[in-house]
């Protein structure tokens, strides 16, 4: 093995040699070391050889080869190599100030003294104050007004999308769901779980390796894989999981892998490349120069992942997939997309926004077969959520075959988990096949986006610009979004979750609203209404006063500054552009036989309604 990659080896295991820097253990390897396989020795040179250069003002043997000797697994190769003491030098002996060694010595004279006392459990010395330390963590949440609170939100499949609170009576219209399409309730999703629960029952039954490898899982693979037009997909119980498992063994099977993560990936994704182990940068939001900068650091043989999303769930921002794409191949990286926000919700069958990026070409090619050339043919490694678009659970990767297979192989976080229960993979099987053909719940939501943006900029309610579906209502101050969201609560009967840090930068602070196919123009006003009100209330900052403290965020900004972050093609407004909707709402009005394409209203909104 070579000397330098066997130091490091070293120093990964020895807490010694791990506090040494990187040109100290360079030199020291360079000679100390000739040998971790067979007998492991270490050359008699080496000893001679080999000086404390990692303590200044030192000299004779290394402090780190001398501790090192004490050591079960090299330390008797050493003495038997080492000179004895009678005819060693006295420029020789361990430098007796080496902070080392005092390090050291103190380290094992208290280890010896803990020995030596057997904890006797009859002692009057009180125990850890656990319950303390519980308590002191939640009074700095509370202090910093970022403690969260769950509201009791049961959202109502006949309903949609309206909710009741804690009380069954109490009925209120949900604004911030993730079940953007309202796929949770279609009747050809519910039909398939209701006949899978009536056929398989409701658990897996264990590992995909034990017992839980079923049918229903290979088709819902097998469905992923064509949506994405890759060799292979791979499900997991949440894209969470999903996202740490893949980054941490892929990353962590590359051998000196380093990772490129965009500022504002998802917690997910920051676990898993700190799980791998791998070195990482963080390049800034969407910022092309910077990620550049950054990978012409490596060269183009070292291992390289390039980690980011489609849509960016808080901010409604949009990678830029083609050019970040076009930096790795340019300098040897592999592209690791989260495609979360955006499956379902773009493109032709809902592949994503990597689809979306070639409309027309996805839209004329069958689902499944790969088109060269495409930028959703040009990322690596997939990553989407059953939860979301798509109105169930789960998450999943789709990539090559090879990538896949070795990951379900590897990955702890697949292996040692109980597979999604039979009646999830059906229902997923039936949303994925349901919105590969269904354009109606993409226009629909789509159309209520943009008139939701336009009436807010209207009343001047301060919106972060971004080119897809989500609309971050900024407020700036964590009491203050809470105050907005509890207010709508209570007084309008609106429910609209506040986002608070660690989810947001402090001073960002915001509302996130996410129209579905089910909002209409009446819920729309009573939306903007309740805003326009709270903003009053609570004297809460509008667009005008963002602009005249110079901007945040995007909001009261230029659209020059802003276009550096949304993302998506620059002077284009919208990732769904007009013909595409309109091609949609065409395709879909011929497809219903020339009906109207149209919200289905509640019975409960149409009374309010009526007697509004």
């Amino acid at each position: 093995m070579d000397p330098t990659k066997a130091m490091s080896v070293l120093s990964k295991a020895c807490p010694y040699l791990a506090r040494t820097g990187l040109t100290a253990l360079q030199g020291l390897a360079a000679t100390g070391v000739q040998s971790l396989g067979g007998s492991r020795g270490v050359s008699t040179s080496a000893v001679e050889q080999a000086r404390c250069s990692v303590c200044p003002g030192h000299t004779g043997q290394s402090a780190l080869l001398a501790k090192a000797s004490q050591c079960p697994v090299v330390g008797p190769s050493i003495r038997a190599n080492e000179p004895s003491k009678a005819s060693q030098p006295a420029s020789q002996a361990p430098p007796a100030a080496c902070p080392y060694a005092k390090c050291v010595k103190d380290k094992a004279d208290a280890q010896a003294a803990s020995a030596s006392q057997p904890a006797t459990h009859a002692s009057h010395e009180a125990a850890f104050d656990y319950e303390g330390l519980y308590q002191a963590k939640l009074a700095k949440k509370h202090e910093d007004k970022s403690y969260r609170y769950f509201n009791n939100i049961n959202r109502l499949a006949t309903r949609y999308p309206q909710a009741h609170t804690a009380q069954p009576s109490n009925v209120v219209t949900v604004w911030c769901s993730n079940d953007y399409l309202g796929q949770s309730k279609n009747p050809a999703v519910v039909d398939s779980m209701k006949a899978a629960l009536d056929t398989y029952g409701a658990g897996a039954g264990g590992t995909r390796n034990i017992a839980g490898n079923s049918a229903l899982h290979l088709r819902l693979e097998t469905e992923l894989a064509n949506l994405h037009r890759k060799e292979a997909a791979l499900v997991f119980s949440s894209c969470f999981v999903a996202n740490d498992a893949t980054l941490s063994t892929l990353c962590g099977a590359l051998p000196g892998c380093v990772i490129f993560s965009d500022k504002m990936n998802h917690a997910s994704m920051i676990q898993g490349i700190r799980h791998s182990g791998a070195r990482k940068h963080v390049f800034n939001h969407n910022d092309l120069d910077h990620l550049e900068q950054l990978l012409a650091q490596y060269p183009r043989a070292t291992p390289k992942l390039i980690a980011f999303e489609s849509v960016y769930s808080m901010s409604g921002t949009v990678g830029r997939i083609p050019e970040i794409c076009a930096l790795a191949r340019k300098y040897g990286a592999i592209t690791f997309l989260d495609e979360v926000h955006a499956v379902g919700m773009y493109g032709p069958h809902g592949a994503g926004v990597a689809e979306h990026y070639n409309y027309d070409a996805s839209l004329r090619a069958p689902v499944g077969q790969r088109i060269p050339g495409s930028v959703l043919d040009q990322v690596d490694i997939i990553t989407g959520t059953l939860g979301k678009a798509f109105g169930i659970v789960g998450g999943y990767i789709a990539a090559s075959s090879s990538l896949v297979d070795m990951i379900r192989s590897y990955a702890p976080g697949f292996i040692f988990t109980t597979s999604l229960p039979p009646p999830i993979a059906a229902g997923a099987v039936a949303s994925i096949q349901y919105l590969s053909e269904s354009q109606r719940e993409r226009y629909l939501q789509q159309a209520h986006t943009r008139e939701v943006k336009a009436d807010l900029a209207a009343a001047g309610i301060p919106v972060v610009p971004n080119p897809s579906h989500i609309v971050p209502v900024l407020v700036g101050d964590a009491e203050s979004a809470k105050a907005a969201s509890d207010m709508l609560l209570a007084r309008h009967s609106i429910y609209v979750q506040s986002i608070n840090y660690p989810t947001v930068p402090v001073g960002e602070e915001r509302l996130r609203i996410t129209p579905s196919p089910g909002h209409d123009s009446f819920m729309r006003a009573r939306l903007v209404a309740a805003l326009d009100s709270v903003w009053s209330s609570l004297g809460l900052k509008r667009t005008v006063d963002w602009e005249r403290l110079g901007g945040r965020c995007g909001v009261g900004e230029s659209r020059e500054h802003s276009e550096l972050h949304v993302g998506w093609k620059r002077g284009v407004d919208h990732v769904w552009e007009d013909a595409q909707l309109k091609q949609a709402h065409d395709y879909e009005r011929a497809r219903k036989g020339g009906v109207a394409i149209s919200p289905v209203i509640p019975e409960t909104v149409q009374m309010i309604s009526a007697t509004a």
